[in-house]
């Protein structure tokens, strides 16, 4: 019993002397120079909050802008374009001149690449056999195809190279591999096929195409009906120009039509024959160079318009990346003019959270973020304040503590609502249970050393 007095005793004193643990509480009305006003906090008194007026702070123009091509990027690229060509309107008085293609020398049909050729051979087989062996041999045709490397290939003879050679050639060089495989000699050689030697026909004519030459002649008049036949609304100023070995020659039509020699002309592989309606040859071929070149012109322009565009690009690129990384470094180093709320009592951490950039932060966004939650042992969930100073002169030291009870979880859905405002604090008090026993871990040390004392004296 006299140590139980004792204990009481010693901690009446201390109470006494001021030396107990004393912790940070929101004391509603007025005292030492502030006025507090508690308000508690729901949905009407959310949105009376929310509505102190606010503007959060803005990241600088280089975050938001993108290196594209917008105002300040200039491209020059070649300037103005050469103006397209004349045509030759102006000219049409002058007349066409005659240039006809040199004379060709008559000879035979040689076997080209692509030709199909039938190699018939006599047969002893009755009537239903023979028709059966000829439809057989038709549908064999295409073996008979001369490749790419100028040979067919004879089942049971092998390759026999026979492009280049006129069918009286082939027909012995096919005798000499027949009497070597130890066949009947016996055989007639034809073209089934004309798929080697071409004359193309376009211009002002019915059926622009490509026409095979064949074991007779090709001849211009020929080729101009097989393609529908000439069409020209002014057959004064039209042509027929042959394109042979990389030269042009022309046939103006009046001179065309009123000579059988022209009309006879006679057609090689590879000629390309055009109906034309201009009528300067020389003229055509500047104005389709002036084409040409105009067209080269405004693709180099395209070309070098890019180019600049690209470095243009880049440039501001760099000077975005740059100005964000000062930016950054002094955000580091707390150089930048930031906004601020604080964070006291019992969190899990007392600090200081930034507001963010461009967006607004909520009592929530404050408390799981930055001070990471309220305290689960020490802090009162059912005393969470928000103190906000009056910003009006008139009511300087007026503070407003919007209190959230969250001991109900439903209260929390009013954090996530609650809008921070620069240099408010949010104040988490602790509960009666935290406060008794920081109470007697103060006194406990106390209450040990006097009973000691007391004994000694």
């Amino acid at each position: 019993m006299r140590v139980i007095s004792m204990i009481c005793c010693a901690t009446l004193a201390l109470a006494g002397c001021s030396t107990v643990y004393r912790s940070s509480d929101v004391i509603p009305g007025a005292g030492d120079g502030t006025q507090v006003r508690v308000v508690p906090l729901n949905g009407e008194t959310v949105t009376q909050a929310n509505r102190a007026p606010y503007a959060p702070q803005s990241l600088p123009e280089a975050y938001a802008r993108s290196a594209g091509t917008g105002a300040g990027v200039s491209v020059r690229g070649a300037g103005r374009l050469p103006e397209a060509p004349s045509t030759q309107d102006g000219l049409r008085n002058q007349r066409l001149a005659l240039k006809r293609p040199p004379a060709v020398p008559e000879m035979s049909y040689q076997i080209g690449v692509g030709d199909v050729v039938m190699l018939a051979t006599p047969t002893t087989r009755n009537t239903l056999e023979e028709l059966t062996g000829l439809l057989a041999a038709q549908n064999s045709r295409n073996g008979y195809t001369v490749q790419d490397d100028g040979s067919v290939n004879i089942p049971d003879v092998g390759r026999v190279r026979i492009a280049g050679l006129t069918i009286e050639d082939a027909e012995e060089l096919l005798f000499q591999k027949l009497v070597e495989a130890q066949f009947d000699p016996t055989f007639s050689l034809e073209i089934a096929e004309f798929n080697s030697r071409r004359v193309s026909v376009g211009g002002a004519v019915g059926k622009p195409g490509v026409l095979p030459i064949t074991l007779t002649p090709l001849y211009l008049s020929e080729a101009l009906a097989a393609a529908g036949s000439v069409s020209v609304p002014d057959i004064d100023v039209s042509s027929v120009r042959i394109y042979r070995n990389g030269k042009l020659y022309q046939i103006p039509l009046t001179d065309f039509y009123a000579s059988p020699d022209l009309q006879n002309t006679r057609l090689i592989s590879g000629d390309a024959v055009f109906v034309d309606t201009d009528f300067n040859l020389n003229r055509a071929e500047r104005f389709f160079e002036q084409q040409i070149r105009l067209k080269q012109t405004t693709l180099a322009a395209r070309a070098q318009e890019l180019s600049e565009l690209n470095t243009a690009i880049s440039l501001r690129r760099s000077d975005y990346a740059e100005q964000r990384s000062t930016f950054e470094a002094r955000e580091v180093l707390g150089a930048n003019n930031r906004d601020y709320v604080y964070l006291t009592g019992e969190v899990d951490k007392q600090t200081r959270y930034p507001l963010p950039y461009e967006r607004q932060a909520s009592l929530a966004d404050a408390l799981y973020d930055a001070g990471g939650g309220i305290a689960r042992e020490t802090g009162d969930v059912s005393q969470v304040y928000v103190l906000r100073a009056s910003s009006d002169p008139r009511e300087f030291g007026a503070v407003t503590a919007w209190h959230l009870n969250a001991s109900s979880a439903a209260n929390l859905t009013l954090a996530t609502k609650f809008q921070l405002r620069p240099d408010d604090v949010i104040f988490v008090a602790e509960n009666p249970v935290t406060k008794w026993g920081r109470t007697l871990r103060q006194i406990t040390p106390s209450l040990i050393t006097t009973p000691v004392a007391a004994a000694v004296n």
